[in-house]
């Protein structure tokens, strides 16, 4: 996230770019682990509000945190590529031997099954705006309709949601995509995406 870390800091906002061990704990656990102390360090800048900018699993973090605490200056959450509606990708390779020993525990539970973790945390009732991919990859023959690589258009939805952008990018490296940041420093600032015709 260092390229979207630097044009939001050029834009003048107060940046706090933390990672998270994401093979090691459930979604759960590395919510409430990651996400107070990003906060304190935001708060502890003067930050207000305090926005998000998550990449992937990280939107269902903030969505999980969100679902059972409040954070008084919330402003806005921009995901990119998040498997809001879970990930068909999961369904399918979560059985291979290894699967969970090299992607953890949290990823196991981003499926589409009644145990997703994402289908259980209900709509948005915040401002966030979504931005997915279209770009196939080589997994993309296992996802079904238009995806970035790894996480459905559809999937990427959210109940809730202010906006919602599908850009020619693809999953891993999204958030280095210039309209992308751009796309990203206009929702922070005015709560939407600059939509163009096709």
């Amino acid at each position: 996230m260092a390229d979207m870390a630097d044009a939001l800091i050029r834009a003048g906002y107060l940046v706090v770019n933390d990672g998270y061990p994401s093979r090691e704990a459930q979604i759960e656990e590395l919510a409430l682990a990651a996400l107070p102390p990003a906060v304190e360090k935001c708060r502890a800048q003067g930050a207000e509000p305090i926005n998000f900018v998550t990449h992937s699993m990280g939107g269902i973090l903030v969505r999980s945190y969100l679902a059972g605490n409040e954070i008084p200056e919330l402003g806005r959450v921009v995901m990119l590529g998040p498997p809001n509606h879970g990930s068909e990708l999961v369904d399918q390779l979560r059985n291979i031997p290894g699967f969970k020993l090299v992607y953890g525990p949290a990823v196991e539970q981003l499926g589409t099954d009644e145990a997703s973790v994402p289908l259980q945390l209900g709509p948005a009732d915040y401002e966030v705006g979504v931005i997915i991919g279209q770009t196939a990859g080589p997994l993309s023959g296992m996802l079904p309709g238009e995806d970035d690589g790894t996480v459905t258009v559809e999937s990427a939805r959210l109940d809730g949601m202010t906006d919602f952008i599908v850009m020619d990018a693809g999953h891993t490296f999204v958030m280095n995509n210039d309209d992308v940041i751009s796309q990203t420093l206009l929702f922070l600032s005015e709560g939407r995406f600059e939509q163009t015709a096709e």
